[in-house]
């Protein structure tokens, strides 16, 4: 049996999906006829339950991937096919604190609030507020708002939040924030970013390449369904393909930065110095052969000079 607050998915034979909150009294108007919520609560996951006028529909308990796909939105959501790739990069799991800006309509931020669990914690900042309280809307529909923090605000002034495990932005100029995550993360974070343009993704690679982070990747996820068919399996006629670009980087201590950087300096010191004394060593092999050169010069030549000065002399 269901309990009032949980979520539920009803499909009927055809495909059609309806993504509910269970509450009691709650009836739901479908095109097949009413459905009465308190069918659905008795029956429970995984059975069936029947409109008023005889139409079957499956009681499913939500995935993840519907619930991004069944939030609200005002603004496009990035794509499960994202998403996938990027908890796991990221290394979302339970007792995670991440940050999160450019909350959007909150598909990720849904995802994130899933995987950190009860133990973890999404911090996630938006500047607009009509999109602030739509992703507040949807955290509360999907139960999870809990495990999220949200600021309306701008990044410009930095994040609220520190020593986090990982840190998402899905802004349009992420360049210009780049200084601040170092002190919002710990050493050694995962860094993501999403950007739909190469110029973007360059010109941020850029600023990567100038501060505390390494191991750079970047990633586009295209996915082809196929259709379920065995008589005709092919591709389906349409793909999800170009969504957005992924940017991947992890940052490091500042400390450790400096600290390869007095190396490095080192280094060049030291080589510098060996140039020097090498060169100093070469033009000392130099004179000394010129002047052995000259040492050696050979008798023949010597008597010959003296014979010359003799004949002079008797002229």
């Amino acid at each position: 049996m269901l309990k009032a607050g949980q979520l539920v998915l009803l499909i009927n034979p055809k495909g059609k999906r309806y993504l509910r909150v269970v509450k009691e009294g709650d009836d739901i108007h479908t095109h097949d006829g009413m459905i009465l919520m308190e069918d659905v609560i008795t029956a429970g996951y995984g059975m069936m339950v029947k409109t008023h006028l005889g139409r079957k529909y499956q009681i499913l308990k939500p995935t993840v991937h519907d619930l991004i796909k069944g939030v609200k939105r005002q603004t496009q959501i990035m794509y499960p096919k994202e998403i996938g790739y990027l908890l796991l990069k990221l290394g979302i799991g339970p007792g995670c604190r991440v940050i999160e800006s450019g909350s959007g309509s909150g598909g990720l931020t849904t995802a994130l609030a899933y995987y950190v669990g009860d133990t973890g914690k999404v911090y996630t900042h938006e500047r607009r507020p009509e999109f602030f309280k739509l992703v507040a809307k949807n955290l509360e529909w999907s139960g999870l708002s809990h495990r999220v923090e949200q600021f309306n605000l701008d990044i410009e002034e930095g994040f609220q939040a520190t020593e986090c495990d990982a840190l998402f932005l899905d802004v349009r100029t992420p360049w210009d924030y780049l200084h601040h995550i170092p002190k919002a993360v710990i050493p050694g974070a995962m860094l993501g970013f999403l950007l739909p343009t190469t110029n973007q993704v360059s010109e941020l690679l850029a600023g990567l390449e100038q501060g505390p982070f390494t191991d750079l990747e970047v990633v586009e996820i295209l996915l082809r369904r196929w259709k379920p068919v065995p008589e005709r399996l092919r591709p389906d006629d349409r793909m999800v393909a170009h969504t957005g670009f992924l940017v991947f980087a992890r940052c490091l201590d500042n400390s450790i930065i400096a600290e390869d950087e007095k190396a490095n300096l080192k280094k060049k010191a030291r080589i510098a110095v060996a140039e020097r004394d090498a060169a100093e060593a070469l033009a000392k092999e130099e004179a000394e052969a010129s002047a052995e050169k000259a040492a050696q010069e050979t008798p023949a030549e010597i008597k010959s000079d003296e014979i010359k000065d003799e004949s002079v002399d008797k002229e």
